[in-house]
């Protein structure tokens, strides 16, 4: 049967319309005028397809349907631009992203309705196209000059920021390039936090909530980084650049290293984070500001309270419930806030039986802003005043009284031992009071509710005094500190310790004794020296030190304040400390291999970036060395003497120049005299480093009498593409992974950097040591430049080490895989 001419022409049609359905489907880069997609079409970035742009929908169970952008190689579906946030579509087969004949790009909605346009104006028809770049970035730009370009989603970010776009102002349009978050995590419409140039033209950037309340700031640029985001100077995977110049000002980054995959996101919390995409790991946080998520203004919303050590951050106060529970429990969307459960009865108004409004009591609060001031003679008197006024619903009275009235915001519930803290005192209603332990009255419910209480009661001092006279036995007289610590009496512990007669260490704060309680649990005194405290400062200290618990960090169990006798409980770890198995070939002492090694080196990490990281205040250590990291049974290390800083404060410098075998450990900024960070943790780390991959110390005096100090050798081979090898202690064997030997000598050469800024924080140690992060090549630290006389031959220092060195047919084994990248 033949074929028409006009069959001809249908099936030519045909073909084209398939021909470009297929080239959409399977992700062209470009739209042209007259083109589309719609359904499950896209369009794939150029030249590498690292982004892919098409229809999504947020949510398992969502029918709202958005344009966007995401990750196209990585397995987490990654959002980091949407067209129509604030304007979903129900059906995205029957819309379509479309560029028209005037050089627009739109997005059409089933009836042809217009939900989302560039908004272009005086174009020349049939004369752009639509490229998705592989920056993130989606442009619209002239045939026939694609450097140039009309239009680019940078310039209308949401509040994903990419390498490459801008944060900032253009001064010609008056136009400003900012941040705002979603909604909440599945709504990706304009959320109350927003990112943003301080609008008088200044280097500075805000974090804002609800487009008025500053609540975070960067600080000016300097120059090199933001005075307050040390960490933008503390790497070396991103480039940051601040511009100002007559058309426009912005912040912008880039990476050294095209394949990182990174983002800073302005998350639903309010908090900026830079994320780093990890293979097989997820999105890992580089650095968020601020820190601390409770400092995020009004995080909970109205009569929520925020608390850093739970999960979730946010809850409702006593006599208040969510109001959207599914956005406060599930979808991180807390601005909502919180609504009485029942409402107040105001003034002296009475409920049909007698009740009256009151106050529930909450201690240890971050007080709400903007208080009023009443004038009052005592604490009955304010507590009547916000009584009687309708609009008061909460007070505090710390020798002047303050009332709160309306919606309580930025609430925060801390810690014990935290500054700056009160007794916030709520206003409910009677039957709240009720539900939260006040007086129910009743004449036979009241009658049984005695009866009970009284039987509880006898029950409970029985069993508080049996509890006591066991303690009693363990410890002598004591009292539990938050629910941990145990007081201890000094006779008891001579007893525990047999008068302090078996010693097993001795540091810069004092003796190490071992000591056996009644129960047969072995415990670690430390009997400390040359604290001046007063026993409330001391064991509130003490106390807030109990709270410190990491699978890293020694576990502390009580402690004793009697007068001048100030001592330290904690447990007994069985195989001692670090530097017995490095330094010692006595009887007894395991010599570590490599993998232990290894993991020894990232759990001490973790500890340290732990300190100075996720406590409630950095805590620097100030004092690591081998003598004080202890391992337990399975060899898992712990940072002892972690709370010394704290006990010692301001006294710390003087105490340290008294410490022996501790000045190798220092670092220069101690000598210097400059304020101390994390970072003299970090400088000390890294000469530990070095220590537990030689197996001896850093210093060393050799028969002919010449000092050799081994990190200086080391940054010389790791500089000069040495033999890394040759760094491995000898009674290895040369037996190591040759990747993480490697990695661990670039990484302590980092952290022995003189200039604390070049150091990197704990928290990107441990990224590198796991794997993380690549690690650059480091330079030659400049304090080790002091050394650079004491042997100017690698290869007779390496004489003079003698059979600590692997043997020739080993290092040839070795060699063959370990290089310097």
């Amino acid at each position: 049967m033949g074929i028409t001419q006009s069959s001809w022409f249908l099936l030519s049609v045909m073909f084209h319309l398939f021909s470009l359905k297929t080239l959409l489907s399977n992700g062209a880069s470009t739209i042209s005028v007259g083109d589309s997609i719609s359904g499950d079409q896209t369009i794939i970035s150029e030249p590498a397809g690292t982004f892919e742009l098409g229809f999504f929908a947020t949510g398992n169970k969502s029918q709202n349907y958005y344009i966007g952008i995401w990750y196209r190689k990585i397995s987490e579906r990654t959002i980091v631009w949407e067209a129509n946030r604030d304007k979903p579509i129900s059906d995205k087969f029957s819309s379509q992203l479309k560029l028209l004949e005037d050089g627009n790009l739109v997005l059409l909605d089933s009836s042809k309705t217009h939900i989302w346009s560039t908004n272009l104006t005086s174009l020349t028809f049939n004369s752009t196209e639509a490229v998705l770049l592989d920056s993130g970035n989606l442009v619209l730009r002239h045939k026939q000059s694609s450097s140039t370009f009309i239009w680019q989603s940078f310039d209308h970010q949401t509040n994903n920021f990419l390498p490459g776009a801008k944060l900032g102002r253009n001064k010609l349009t008056n136009t400003s390039y900012i941040l705002t978050s979603w909604k909440n995590s599945e709504d990706p419409a304009m959320g109350i936090f927003s990112h943003e140039q301080d609008p008088t033209g200044s280097s500075q950037y805000f974090l804002l909530w609800n487009k008025s309340q500053r609540y975070w700031t960067s600080g000016y640029w300097n120059g090199h980084n933001f005075g307050t985001v040390p960490q933008q100077n503390e790497n070396n995977y991103f480039n940051y650049s601040y511009v100002s110049n007559h058309n426009e000002s912005y912040f912008t980054y880039s990476v050294y290293n095209s394949s990182f995959i990174t983002r800073l996101v302005l998350d639903v919390t309010g908090q900026t984070k830079q994320l780093v995409w990890v293979d097989g790991v997820g999105w890992n946080l580089f650095y968020s500001q601020p820190s601390k998520i409770c400092d995020v203004y009004a995080l909970c919303g109205a009569f929520g309270t925020c608390n850093e050590q739970n999960l979730p951050f946010c809850e409702c106060l006593q006599g208040f419930s969510s109001r959207s529970t599914t956005d406060y429990n599930n979808l991180s969307d807390w601005s909502g806030g919180c609504v009485r459960k029942a409402p107040l009865l105001c003034g002296n108004n009475v409920s049909t039986n007698g009740e009256k409004d009151g106050f529930f009591s909450m201690p240890n609060m971050r007080l709400p802003l903007n208080p009023q001031s009443l004038e009052v003679e005592s604490a009955q008197g304010c507590k009547f005043a916000c009584l009687n006024n309708c609009s008061c619903t909460a007070y505090a009275y710390d020798g002047g009284c303050s009332v709160w009235e309306g919606d309580l915001l930025n609430l925060q519930r801390l810690s014990q031992g935290d500054s700056g803290g009160g007794n916030l005192y709520l206003k409910l209603a009677a039957s709240e009071l009720s539900n939260s332990g006040g007086k129910k009255k009743g004449s036979v419910i009241g009658a049984i509710v005695c009866v009970i209480s009284g039987v509880v009661l006898l029950l409970g001092s029985v069993l508080v005094l049996f509890c006591w006279w066991q303690r009693r036995n363990v410890f002598g007289p004591s009292n539990h500190i938050d629910g941990s610590l145990v007081q201890c009496s000094y006779r008891n512990l001579q007893i525990a310790t047999k008068n302090f007669s078996e010693q097993i260490g001795r540091g810069g704060f004092g003796c190490v004794f071992k000591g056996t309680l009644p129960d047969s649990t072995v415990v670690a005194v430390k009997k400390l020296e040359g604290l001046s405290q007063g026993e409330k400062q001391f064991r509130s200290e003490v106390s807030s030190i109990g709270m410190i618990q990491h699978i890293n960090l020694i576990r502390h169990r009580g402690f004793c304040c009697q007068g001048t006798k100030k001592l330290l409980v904690y447990d007994l770890m069985p195989k001692g400390s670090l530097d017995s198995h490095l330094f010692h070939d006595k009887k007894g002492f395991e010599v570590l291999d490599w993998k232990m090694r290894y993991q020894i080196a990232i759990g001490i990490a973790r500890g340290l970036a732990y300190l100075h990281e996720k406590c409630r205040d950095c805590i620097i250590h100030c004092d690591i060395k081998p003598e004080n990291i202890l391992l337990d049974a399975e060899f898992c290390p712990k940072v002892a003497d972690f709370g010394m800083a704290k006990l010692v404060g301001r006294d710390f410098s003087r105490v340290l120049t008294t410490m022996r075998g501790t000045i190798g450990y220092l670092a220069p900024e101690w000598i210097s005299g400059v304020p101390i960070t994390a970072k003299a943790d970090v400088y000390s780390y890294g000469m530990m480093l070095f220590e537990l991959i030689s197996g001896r110390r850093n210093s060393s005096q050799d028969g002919d009498s010449r000092v050799r100090h081994f990190p200086t050798w080391a940054a010389r081979k790791i500089n000069e593409n040495g033999e890394i090898i040759d760094l491995l202690d000898c009674r290895l064997e040369c037996s190591a992974d040759h990747e993480e030997l490697t990695r661990a000598c670039k990484v302590a050469c980092w952290c022995i950097q003189y200039d604390e800024a070049h150091r990197p924080s704990m928290g990107l140690v441990v990224q590198m040591l796991e794997g993380v992060m690549d690690v650059n090549l480091p330079p030659f630290p400049e304090i080790l430049q002091a050394f650079s006389g004491i042997h100017e031959d690698s290869s007779e220092y390496s004489s003079n080490w003698g059979s600590r060195t692997c043997t020739s047919q080993a290092k040839r084994t070795m060699s063959s895989t370990v290089s310097i990248t």
